[in-house]
């Protein structure tokens, strides 16, 4: 009786000795491991030039690494699925980028992503602004005499290109028609290299191009800036009016990106990013980097990046349904 009440005392123990280390595990402090950012474009885009910028100064203030992980494919879906799908631990994140969080929904036949119910927001991290862009031997230098010139020739037969259907550049090409009564003609590419090229050789009238990829074409005589499609001008264009400045006040589109986790992802862990990169963001060479590259320093809140997904869904996801925009 002896050596059993023995053994139940030291099995006892034993059990009582394991339980600072579940508990210890079940606690330890986020993150103790590497964190997953990915990114649902290819290599070498100004979504993953943003990632590779970041990543370094994020990760030596959360203490681990942060790998990069480009998961491009379906416009942005395949990569945003991925996170969806994703332990909701804060070890993978997504660089949220407008066109599969706000168009893509709307614009593709099915999408297996709910943005706004299966994905939580942490920091919007860009605004690029839009250009209306001609070639430089075009007539118009401003927006009146661009609109004056439009509506001189036959409905249509005015070009712009864009990168693709529902990309941020025929979004802003359709918007602007909707603003000012004008009737434009779409040519959709693959990519922006290809509709610049015709730009610049005058192939196409008109792009309503990413400031930030415009601005070297721009600087070096290619293209004529004529207006920014943003709030305020662009640091790398300020000699060019915004649209407000030039007549049309409601018209404003920009691409944007931020960053997002799993739904179910712990607040502390959500709150504990978006501290991170508002960090990164108080660093005077990150803010000019960002000038840079074209866009506003915007970080902020988790509420206010959500309250940008689910406006610009509602407004972008209107303007695909009205003028009948598909991915094909």
């Amino acid at each position: 009786m002896h050596v059993t009440r023995m053994l139940k005392v030291i099995l006892i123990a034993g059990v009582l000795g394991c339980l600072p280390v579940v508990a210890s595990a079940q606690t330890e402090p986020w993150p103790n491991k590497s964190i997953r950012w990915v990114v649902p474009y290819p290599p070498g885009g100004p979504t993953d030039l943003m990632a590779r910028i970041l990543a370094p100064r994020m990760q030596a203030i959360l203490g681990v690494s942060l790998v990069v992980d480009n998961r491009g494919g379906a416009a942005g879906n395949l990569g945003t699925d991925l996170v969806v799908r994703a332990a909701p631990d804060g070890y993978t994140i997504l660089l949220a980028a407008s066109g599969p969080m706000a168009v893509n929904p709307t614009l593709m036949r099915s999408t297996p992503y709910n943005p706004i119910r299966d994905l939580a927001p942490i920091v919007q991290l860009s605004q690029f602004p839009v250009v209306l862009v001609v070639p430089a031997a075009a007539s118009p230098h401003t927006v009146k005499e661009f609109l004056t010139w439009v509506k001189s020739r036959p409905p249509g037969s005015v070009s712009y290109g864009s990168a693709g259907n529902g990309t941020p550049q025929h979004l802003a090409g359709a918007y602007f028609e909707r603003v000012t009564g004008v009737t434009l003609q779409h040519v959709p590419y693959k990519g922006a290299g290809p509709y610049l090229a015709d730009l610049v050789s005058g192939q196409i009238a008109c792009a309503f191009d990413i400031g930030s990829v415009s601005a070297p074409f721009v600087k070096t005589g290619k293209l004529r800036a004529i207006a920014v499609t943003g709030a305020t001008r662009m640091v790398s264009m300020h000699d060019v009016p915004t649209m407000a400045e030039a007549g049309l006040p409601e018209f404003q589109m920009s691409a944007w990106h931020g960053i997002s986790v799993p739904a179910a992802t712990p607040p502390a862990v959500i709150a504990r990013l978006n501290a991170a990169v508002l960090k990164v963001f108080e660093d005077p060479e990150i803010r000019n980097r960002w000038a840079e590259i074209g866009s506003e320093v915007v970080a902020s809140t988790p509420e206010k990046f959500g309250a940008l997904i689910r406006s610009e869904s509602e407004r972008l996801g209107k303007l695909v349904r009205d003028i009948g925009a598909t991915e094909d």
